[in-house]
């Protein structure tokens, strides 16, 4: 009897843990209001289901002629935080930084010009609301040199760094810039015709 107890109470109390309400989903447009360029980390290590679940958001991202052209370095051992913190002041010492490439092999070209930084823009934006949604914090970075990157990293000739984007917890300090909370009026960036 005592055991049935015990095992009640215990029952009890991780369905009172487990019952706790979910927290609500933040729609796309609070998600896009709440985001801003994270320039300062906490050093808590980023779980590998929420890495995941960013990469994957960047998968499903559209490209030109669907070719998906983007290959993303995974920047987080220690010496490749050591290198890239060389290579740029911009890494703003987040546990990872992810190095946006498109493969020039498979990007799709037209008329001489390539689609490969939209298509990387494309699924780097994907990856930086799922951040946002996750409580993550990014920043977009093309404060680098790419062939100094590349030849670093000993990357194939064909993959070209289009972006870095630092990811991870915001430390407590962080906070958006001046600039941020400046935005032009709609009837200055859209005309109808």
């Amino acid at each position: 009897m005592k055991k049935i107890f015990l095992f009640a109470c215990v029952a009890a109390m991780f369905a009172a843990c487990t019952n706790s309400p979910a927290p609500q989903n933040k729609s796309f447009m609070e998600l896009a209001r709440e985001r801003y360029a994270v320039r300062e980390y906490a050093q808590t290590p980023i779980e590998q289901a929420k890495l995941d679940s960013v990469l994957e958001a960047g998968r499903l991202a559209p490209t030109a002629r669907n070719v998906q052209p983007q290959h993303i370095y995974v920047l987080q051992s220690a010496e490749a935080i050591a290198k890239i913190n060389e290579l740029t002041r911009c890494a703003y010492g987040a546990p990872v930084v992810f190095l946006v490439c498109y493969d020039t092999d498979s990007v799709w070209t037209r008329n001489g010009s390539n689609s490969g930084d939209m298509d990387c823009s494309i699924v780097g934006t994907h990856m930086m609301m799922e951040a946002t949604e996750l409580g993550l914090g990014t920043c977009w970075v093309k404060y680098f040199d790419p062939e100094e990157v590349a030849s670093a990293f000993e990357l194939p000739a064909n993959h070209k760094p289009s972006f870095l984007m630092p990811c991870g917890y915001a430390a407590e300090t962080s906070k958006p810039s001046d600039k941020h909370f400046s935005r032009k009026p709609i009837s200055e960036t859209v005309t109808y015709k």
